[in-house]
């Protein structure tokens, strides 16, 4: 039984030692073992050559993996807090998402950047951002977020072995929080694939990361679907409309800002594809459109299971 943290380092010291190519940088990454401890032992296996200590410059951070990708190796960068992430959007945009269409083809950018992501943990401004929408927007960037120790491990190894630029989001409030039984030998999770959790007939519940938990929770009283993305981009289309033609119903959770958040693209997606099998509108449930309040009032933005349940009923009696 290990949790997030554990499954995450497991996964890279895998896929280290599969792969000489692959190297590991950030900040604190190294003797520290990074702030969450994630890639903690991993200098004392590999080396300082394998896994580098970076100084606090995420535009450089980013930049730099670019270019070792560009000669041959494999870094997983990882940027201590998502809100920090927003710096290197230009490289990561500009960059490492437009390598493989700049060349027709002919080149591809396999790098990862790993970061924590998301509210949970009572930290201060920027240490609990959910934009994960606005890097989904890049075209050639895959953006991957697990849910569970399981998950983690196998995506973050699927990321790792992936030909294109991988962003990988790490949900904070997860990273101790539950343990589950995860294979010590090394295995993958396809990326673009979608996982469904539990079977019903009345609705289908969408979520991803950290929302999942709190959807497997409010879904127990109901008949529904749920589907845990994972992957959002490319995310999993055919799972989400191949379920809600089946139930006719669908409410997706996100903790990101209402607001042009990926639940209106899955929402829209529904919309016109599947519009005819629908019994009630497509519902949402997400945080409020305001950054996210300080810790005292951090449990009232978050969706809780209360919303959750609310937002199933409100479909079921439609």
């Amino acid at each position: 039984m290990v949790n997030m943290v554990e499954a995450l380092n497991m996964a890279l010291a895998g896929e280290m030692a599969r792969d000489s190519n692959v190297v590991i940088m950030g900040e604190d990454v190294g003797v520290d073992g990074g702030v969450f401890r994630v890639s903690a032992g991993l200098y004392g296996m590999f080396g300082p050559e394998r896994v580098m200590d970076m100084p606090l410059a995420e535009s450089g951070i980013v930049g730099m993996a670019i270019g070792m990708s560009a000669f041959g190796l494999v870094p997983v960068a990882e940027i201590q807090f998502m809100g920090f992430l927003y710096p290197a959007f230009d490289q990561l945009i500009s960059n490492a998402s437009r390598i493989r269409a700049r060349s027709r083809g002919r080149y591809g950018c396999p790098m990862v950047v790993r970061t924590p992501y998301g509210g949970g943990i009572k930290a201060i401004e920027l240490h609990s951002e959910s934009a994960e929408a606005a890097f989904c927007h890049i075209p050639g960037l895959k953006v991957v977020v697990p849910s569970s120790p399981y998950t983690a491990k196998g995506l973050l190894a699927a990321a790792i072995r992936d030909p294109d630029p991988v962003l990988f989001l790490e949900p904070t409030r997860l990273y101790r929080l539950i343990k589950e039984e995860v294979p010590e030998e090394p295995f993958t999770i396809p990326l673009g694939k979608a996982r469904l959790l539990k079977e019903g007939r009345d609705a289908t519940l969408i979520s991803w990361g950290s929302m999942l938990q709190k959807t497997l929770k409010a879904a127990g009283a109901y008949d529904v679907d749920v589907i845990d993305l994972m992957t959002l981009s490319p995310y999993d289309e055919d799972a989400v409309l191949a379920s809600v033609k089946k139930t006719g119903r669908a409410v997706i959770i996100q903790e990101a800002p209402r607001n042009c958040g990926f639940a209106s693209e899955v929402a829209a997606c529904i919309a016109e594809k599947a519009i005819l099998s629908l019994r009630a509108p497509v519902t949402r449930v997400a945080g409020y459109d305001v950054v996210l309040p300080f810790p005292k009032l951090e449990d009232f933005y978050i969706p809780n299971q209360r919303r959750i349940t609310d937002a199933i009923e409100e479909v079921l009696k439609y």
